[in-house]
């Protein structure tokens, strides 16, 4: 029996978390077509694997030990209307020309995940929304109600669930079909290429870079004498908030010849700031499953609690287990991310650190619209890269909220985005994201830091 996941000894079940305070769920006002939805999802088969659950957390064990760096990447929430074809093929181009930027300047491999096929709920800081005097619940992303500002669409609904899981599936199929097609084939990244490469200031320099390594593909596959297949298609995960519980423990399986439950709706949950308490059910749900698992963590966050959160979830100490993301925001990092660093170091766990320069850096523009400054958003990124070094660390990958359409959600970049670009495209219905462009401009960034 593997001690690591051993549900009886440490007391855990898929259904444990019920006993314990669930923050952030929805109140469905039908209890019977909730327990029927569930039952339905269940019985439906799952969306990933559990070999491929360990894959990554393989592939995780080796980015702490300094041999790869994670990208993690995609939609603040997903919407059921943007499981497309071009769509889920845009976010896909953006993520993998990120990374073949990233593997240029820092001269290793890179993870890749996904922020999709799952990534329907989100957190809200009210349950409650008003607008001219009418309040209604709030929107919690497509997997729990609608987004349009009426009293039906904003109704809870158990069967969102099920299509949730069917959407999920889709892009998951769709995913590895272009992977397996030869979509993300290092000696074609000219397949990658959005309309942007002709017109943008970036053009030349990424370029110039498909260019090099192009080159070097050809040099390495002349010294094997034949094609080498690593170059042929690369791995990709997904990942989502472990956020609505139930549906959580029905995608929760044990498998054949395994000891422990997977979570296998995602290859790799995470546990956001709301829901990170230490006695609250989704630290209680995570600590039981055998995915690699990733936490946010906040300035409010005291050293203390992050520790804690490290003994619950990783008590053994396993390798590829746990991920601190911290999102502390460009004008805050300094002050709280050195000494966590040192503790988590002092104590001894092993971890791998991410950083989110996406969360601590929201603002309201002028017409009342949230946004990021592409500049804080960076300035982030590069302080944490020199603070991990500056403490003896390293810092392992990043945690974006990005999309491969041409959306004017966040300001600055190559263009200079204003407030009043932003009115031109805000197509997000939770949190402003980079655009194509300055996701790939943050790529360049973060090579040019850290290579």
């Amino acid at each position: 029996m593997n001690d690591v996941n051993d549900a009886t000894v440490s007391g855990w079940k898929p259904d444990s978390w019920q006993r314990k305070t669930a923050a952030q769920q929805p109140h469905y006002p039908d209890a019977d077509a909730l327990a029927a939805a569930l039952g339905q999802l269940r019985t439906l088969p799952p969306l990933v694997t559990s070999w491929e659950v360990n894959n990554l957390k393989a592939q995780i064990a080796r980015a702490q030990a300094g041999e790869t760096f994670v990208l993690q990447g995609g939609d603040c929430a997903e919407s059921f209307a943007d499981c497309r074809s071009d769509v889920i093929a845009n976010r896909l181009k953006v993520l993998l020309q990120m990374s073949l930027v990233l593997v240029h300047g820092l001269r290793q491999r890179v993870v890749r995940i996904g922020r999709f096929a799952g990534q329907y709920a989100k957190p809200r800081s009210a349950d409650l929304e008003t607008r001219h005097g009418t309040t209604l619940p709030s929107y919690r992303g497509d997997l729990v109600n609608g987004p349009d500002f009426t009293a039906a669409a904003r109704i809870p609904d158990p069967q969102r669930l099920l299509e949730g899981h069917m959407r999920s599936a889709m892009t998951i199929n769709f995913v590895r079909g272009l992977i397996d097609g030869g979509f993300a084939d290092l000696h074609h990244p000219e397949y990658w290429d959005l309309s942007w490469v002709r017109h943008s200031p970036l053009a030349v320099e990424y370029q110039r870079m498909v260019d090099m390594l192009g080159d070097s593909v050809r040099f390495m596959e002349t010294l094997a004498g034949g094609s080498i297949s690593d170059f042929s298609r690369v791995d990709f995960y997904t990942s989502h908030e472990a956020l609505l519980l139930w549906s959580e423990q029905a995608q929760t399986r044990q498998v054949p010849r395994s000891d422990g439950w997977y979570n296998l709706s995602t290859h790799f949950p995470w546990i956001g700031m709301r829901t990170a308490e230490l006695d609250g059910a989704h630290v209680e749900y995570c600590r039981g499953i055998r995915n690699p698992m990733g936490v946010k963590v906040s300035p409010s966050m005291t050293t203390e609690w992050v520790l804690a959160l490290c003994r619950v979830l990783n008590p053994e100490n396993e390798p590829g287990r746990l991920t601190l993301i911290h999102r502390m925001g460009a004008d805050k990092i300094g002050d709280h991310l050195p000494a966590l660093i040192e503790a988590v170091r002092a104590a001894g766990h092993r971890v791998l650190w991410m950083c989110d320069p996406m969360h601590g850096n929201t603002i309201t523009a002028p017409n009342g619209l949230k946004t990021r400054p592409f500049e804080r958003v960076a300035s982030e990124v590069e302080q944490a890269f020199a603070i991990h070094k500056a403490c003896g660390s390293r810092l392992g990958g990043v945690h974006l909220e990005l999309t491969g359409e041409d959306v004017t959600e966040c300001t600055g970049g190559a263009r200079n985005l204003s407030h009043e670009d932003l009115e031109r495209a805000y197509k997000s219905q939770v949190d402003p994201r980079l655009n194509y462009e300055q996701a790939l401009e943050l790529a360049i960034r973060i090579a040019r830091v850290a290579g």
